[in-house]
């Protein structure tokens, strides 16, 4: 399995006095926003900033940072067409492949935010540019008209089928706001880890650690998922293709994947909070 990004962290473009601060923090990805943390009044200045920052960066830090930029905006894209190696440039609003042609910049995160962009999720994966899908979930409330969770249930999984059938990562999570509830946080994180989704967006460095805590599997998947590769072994040993675990359970090689997949992703977490606490 790729090693998958986590947790990336949105900074305003608008604010370079924090830019260097959030590349040294435990974010694997500096999401450094031009779109809805710059007041209109204030594109320009971020757009300046952003570009002058990135250009004095080492080609290995400048493959952390994506861009959101203004959907559209071919300001922002000319400057980061001069930018090689970044990370991702995160276009807002996608509802068609169309809305992603022009970004040649670097690989795009789409953020779909609208019923249109939710229904053409798939098209939108396709597209040669697009490396990851994700929900701008505010925008898509507002559209629909949903005011619970509840009522985002159907895209949220509509875009995990989507990014699974083209052959992307499983997206992250949208940011959580309410930077008082840690707690509800890792409760989201689990829910949406179980829904299909990996790693999630952050609006502070504190969310980090509750993030990676949310997504790493629990103790007893763990435990169930090193017993099913155990047992496929022991069978494969004895020249069996069926194995049944010591709790009774029948398992059989098509389901590997999900336990490894669940031990990559727990060793994984283990080692960045481990990192995230001494730091």
């Amino acid at each position: 399995m790729t090693t998958p990004d986590l947790v990336a962290l949105y900074v305003p473009g608008d604010r370079p006095a924090l830019f260097d601060k959030a590349l040294a923090g435990p974010a694997d990805v500096v999401i450094l926003d031009l779109e809805d943390a710059v007041p209109a009044a204030g594109k320009d200045t971020a757009r300046a900033a952003v570009a002058a920052w990135l250009a004095s960066l080492a080609v290995a830090d400048r493959a952390r940072i994506s861009v959101r930029v203004n959907g559209g905006s071919s300001a922002d894209l000319a400057v980061l067409s001069g930018l090689p190696g970044l990370h991702s440039v995160r276009v807002p609003k996608v509802e068609s492949p169309a809305d992603v042609e022009r970004v040649v910049a670097a690989p795009v995160h789409a953020l779909l935010e609208s019923a249109a962009g939710i229904e053409a999720a798939f098209a939108i994966a396709r597209a040669p540019q697009v490396a990851a899908l994700a929900l701008g979930e505010a925008d898509l409330r507002s559209d629909l008209g949903v005011t619970s969770d509840e009522g985002l249930v159907w895209a949220r999984s509509r875009v995990v089928v989507a990014a699974r059938a083209a052959g992307l990562p499983a997206p992250m999570m949208s940011a959580w706001t309410d930077l008082a509830d840690a707690e509800g946080l890792v409760a989201s994180c689990r829910a949406g880890r179980a829904m299909g989704f990996l790693g999630r967006t952050a609006v502070h460095p504190k969310q980090v650690e509750p993030i990676l805590t949310g997504f790493a599997p629990s103790p007893e998947e763990v435990a169930a998922a090193q017993a099913l590769l155990d047992s496929l072994a022991a069978a494969g040993a004895g020249g069996r293709a069926v194995a049944v675990t010591a709790s009774g359970r029948m398992v059989d090689p098509a389901m590997i994947r999900g336990a490894e997949r669940t031990l990559a992703v727990h060793n994984l977490i283990t080692r960045r909070l481990s990192g995230s606490r001494a730091s």
